[in-house]
């Protein structure tokens, strides 16, 4: 599995560049820094040599894909996100018959993904987190997408997003997410054990005694 950072601080970014495959990004990650969007993107992609996502803000097919002709040619390794509308499938059909890669975000059914591969999407990034929160099973998306994407050989990467822990990095490991985008600080948490700390201490206390 993949693993891409999911924010817009560039801080954040250099620090897990030896890490990641990619980065994500979206208009809330981005309002947070205080910097115009393709300085912040431009920096990125001078970091991380992988898929960079940059989102469009347009809801019109047209608008979507005018601004897509102007973010890609920003660096290789963008790909453009597209909100999953009607519209923003359109968009996206368009951008891959120009070599344009696309994440088609905002997913929340196996529906959803369907269009999204049918379309020609690079990515397709179910929401896990949110629609946790809704009561519903976010994990259990990502099976279905699995199962679906595996059943007609479609070639769109499923990206687990909204994650918010680290069981749910775990979960999307075990179920064979192309993909797990994670914010910094779960990302952070995934290297932790109180096992681990335990072990270190009593190994280092244990050498105290050892003859030099």
């Amino acid at each position: 599995m993949k693993l891409f950072i999911d924010t817009a601080n560039v801080s954040e970014i250099r620090e897990m560049a030896w890490l990641v495959d990619g980065v994500t990004t979206n208009p809330s990650l981005v309002a947070k820094e205080k910097r115009p969007f393709r300085e912040i993107i431009a920096e990125i992609c001078e970091l991380v040599d992988g898929p960079i996502s940059a989102e469009v803000i347009g809801l019109e097919t047209d608008t979507m894909v005018a601004e897509a002709r102007t973010l890609a040619p920003i660096h290789d390794n963008i790909v453009i996100k597209i909100p999953m509308t009607e519209a923003g499938m359109k968009a996206v059909k368009i951008l891959t018959s120009e070599g344009i890669r696309t994440n088609v975000t905002l997913v929340f059914s196996a529906n959803q993904a369907m269009m999204a591969a049918k379309c020609g999407a690079t990515f397709v990034s179910p929401f896990v987190g949110r629609i946790d929160d809704m009561g519903g099973d976010g994990m259990g998306l990502i099976a279905e997408i699995k199962d679906c994407y595996q059943n007609y050989c479609f070639a769109t990467e499923i990206l687990a997003a909204s994650i918010r822990h680290t069981r749910h990095l775990l979960d999307a490991a075990l179920l064979g997410a192309d993909v797990a985008t994670v914010p910094y600080g779960v990302l952070k948490k995934a290297f932790d054990h109180p096992l681990t700390d335990l072990g270190i201490a009593r190994f280092l206390k244990d050498w105290e005694g050892v003859p030099r």
